[in-house]
């Protein structure tokens, strides 16, 4: 059974059309799903009745299943099965005075960040638009208040699944889908060269933000804790975010996770923003203390450490924030919630069925989570 949530307004109006339905019911289907948030084709009642039996044989609404949710004051992570049995990790974000989703686009990450736990158990595969998709959906059936901001800074890189996460962009902007502002949605990557260069070209993608994790100003270091930068390297890499196409007031974020002893060093800042150079009107940097996982070695440093890091930043004309992480108390890091689940299954032989439901917190942009080390908003 196909998702809908997988095909846009124009691919379903040709699916409609071929399946002897008006090519506009496409369009009342969408409105149903997208702004009224019903999921049950009988409900949608302006469709005849034929129609929505006929809807029902063919297609379903969500392509997830939400298993378990863990909540803390400042996010909820949500976690996700997928119809092959796989789990997945989404994370709502509580600011302030809007709310922001934190989406998964794989299942796993072949990037391979040392400090990350979704790269302890490797890439499984490439999540599908509807997976994406659904992911806000599922979570905005939850609330009464609207999600304004989707980041892409959860499990996986998103310029890896390059198609998959176009096209799921494109659902959340558009009128006819959930109808986000392109200013509102960021795309957060390590830094694939190549697929940088397409998106810069991509008249749809290069109107929403971008976030590349740099997490070392030399390219050694950064090979050491992000493997797949050998083949991206970071003079390369910052070249053609200098020449990336910007909106008017737009700027590209670096992210830098912030590990003790590693690369949190007054030396290193000052190496950061010679590698920023003139540029300092393109870039804002954020800082994002390391969220500790039981699994890996790794600390977060001081907090004099990292005011260090900022005000050293801050003197050379940089914009820099703190992005502290929400979630802490639920294991809100990137892939936290999914391995910490896995890791237990396979020492009780727990059966997801047993397992409570809920809703919990992965405070992806943040410092959290990161299949991509330096997401953060």
């Amino acid at each position: 059974m196909e998702s809908i949530t997988g095909y846009t307004l124009r691919e379903l109006r040709d699916k409609v059309s071929q399946l002897g339905m008006e090519s506009y019911r496409a369009n009342q289907i969408l409105r149903w799903i997208y702004k009224k948030k019903v999921t049950d084709f009988e409900l949608m009642t302006d469709l005849p009745r034929n129609y929505r039996l006929h809807l029902r044989e063919i297609f379903s609404v969500c392509s997830l299943k939400l298993i378990k949710s863990v909540e803390a004051p400042s996010a909820v992570k949500y976690l996700f099965k997928t119809k092959d049995d796989h789990l997945i990790e989404t994370v709502l974000i509580k600011e302030r005075d809007h709310l922001t989703l934190c989406v998964s686009s794989q299942i796993g990450c072949a990037v391979g960040c040392k400090f990350c736990a979704t790269a302890l158990d490797g890439l499984k595969r490439n999540l599908k638009t509807e997976e994406i998709v659904d992911q806000f959906l599922q979570v905005q059936l939850t609330l009464k208040e609207h999600i304004r901001n989707v980041v892409f800074m959860g499990m996986g890189e998103p310029l890896a699944n390059y198609d998959n996460v176009r096209k799921a962009v494109e659902i959340m902007i558009s009128p006819w889908g959930f109808d986000l502002s392109k200013r509102r949605v960021t795309l957060s990557t390590s830094g694939l060269l190549k697929p940088l260069c397409k998106m810069r070209r991509d008249p749809l993608l290069k109107e929403i933000n971008l976030a590349v994790s740099i997490n070392a100003p030399f390219q050694e270091l950064r090979e050491e804790i992000m493997p797949l930068s050998e083949k991206n390297d970071l003079e390369e890499l910052m070249k053609i975010l200098r020449e990336f196409p910007l909106p008017k007031y737009r700027r590209i974020t670096l992210e830098y996770v912030l590990i003790k002893d590693l690369n949190d060093s007054p030396s290193m800042a000052k190496a950061l923003a010679d590698l920023i150079g003139k540029s300092v009107k393109r870039f804002k940097v954020n800082l994002i203390p390391y969220n500790p996982d039981p699994f890996l070695p790794y600390e977060r440093p001081s907090l004099d450490r990292i005011m260090e890091f900022q005000r050293i930043l801050w003197s050379k004309g940089i914009s820099t924030f703190v992005r502290f992480s929400k979630g802490v108390e639920v294991f809100g890091a990137c892939g936290q919630l999914r391995h910490n689940r896995n890791m237990l299954k396979s020492h009780f032989h727990e059966s997801y069925s047993q397992m409570a439901n809920g809703v919990s917190i992965d405070n992806c942009c943040s410092s959290l989570y990161k299949s991509n080390p330096g997401s953060s908003f």
